[in-house]
């Protein structure tokens, strides 16, 4: 097997992809991104990279023979007046920047562009890792009732609208009721925006209510930033009241399943992937 290049930022993405290739003995190379060191990652072979190091990068990735890549973890947009840049990276700002006015994904596709000029085959964390992706059906927990269907289609739509508009990945939905909905702050924080409105209109420990569903921008560049779940997605949306969460089939990914598995049980909290055609 040819050595697999991670270009990684920060949480449990890189750090599981990482482990899968050691695991079945594939070569790791991990290019931990300045400002965005996962410290975990230092457990295997790796290296500091600038965000505008792209020649240098790219000359690193052909000194290693490193042909597959993957981009995974939590990066967020740079100031780009802050970023230091070789000369490539000078060379590519202007695309990058009129890129980023148009959203994140656009920002990734001209660095995925960048790469596969060079012949790098850019791959998805679900091919670097295929354990992670979820199939149809139930996965934790029990099946959502006839309410709850109703509510994770809503919330299906509602965040597929907002993938469309590039403003994020996540929505709430509880009885009918759309409670938040994703934008910069992530799923986390807007979890803790559920879990502080009035108990009226959401769920509570004793009486669980309301779905939490993440999907793939329509527009995404989906061999990068799917949206994933870990055990934490878990913990924030019982402590916000929900009673379950919805994913895409194919369009996310576990980390860490087995925890997953076990929060799921523990707290009464249902994992449910819907098929990639609602909409």
């Amino acid at each position: 097997m040819e050595k697999l290049a991670i270009i990684a930022g920060l949480g449990d993405l890189p750090v599981s992809i990482a482990s899968a290739a050691r695991s079945r003995g594939q070569a790791v190379h991990v290019f931990r991104l300045a400002g965005f060191e996962e410290r975990r990652l230092e457990a295997f072979e790796h290296e500091i990279v600038g965000l505008g190091q792209i020649g240098h990068l790219i000359k690193r990735l052909h000194n290693l023979d490193c042909r597959e890549v993957v981009l995974a973890g939590i990066v967020k947009r740079p100031n780009f007046s802050d970023v230091k840049l070789d000369m490539r990276g000078a060379k590519l700002l202007p695309r990058v920047i009129k890129a980023a006015r148009k959203g994140d994904d656009a920002l990734l596709r001209v660095i995925i562009s960048e790469l596969e000029s060079e012949g790098f085959k850019i791959i998805a964390a679900e091919t670097a890792a295929s354990d992670l992706t979820v199939g149809e059906g139930a996965i934790f927990g029990r099946k959502p009732d006839e309410n709850e269907l109703a509510d994770l289609m809503k919330a299906a739509r509602i965040a597929g609208e907002l993938g469309r508009l590039d403003i994020g990945q996540g929505c709430v939905v509880c009885d009918g009721l759309v409670l938040a909905v994703e934008a910069q702050e992530g799923t986390d924080r807007m979890l803790v925006r559920v879990s502080e409105l009035e108990e009226d209109i959401r769920g509570t420990d004793a009486a669980r209510r309301g779905v939490l569903v993440k999907r793939p921008k329509p527009i995404q560049e989906r061999r990068i930033d799917l949206p994933t779940i870990g055990p934490e997605t878990i913990d924030r949306a019982a402590r916000a009241g929900l009673v379950g969460i919805g994913v895409e089939a194919g369009g996310a990914l576990l980390l860490n399943r087995e925890t997953i598995g076990a929060r799921c049980e523990a707290l009464g909290v249902f994992l449910y992937a819907f098929p990639s055609d609602w909409s």
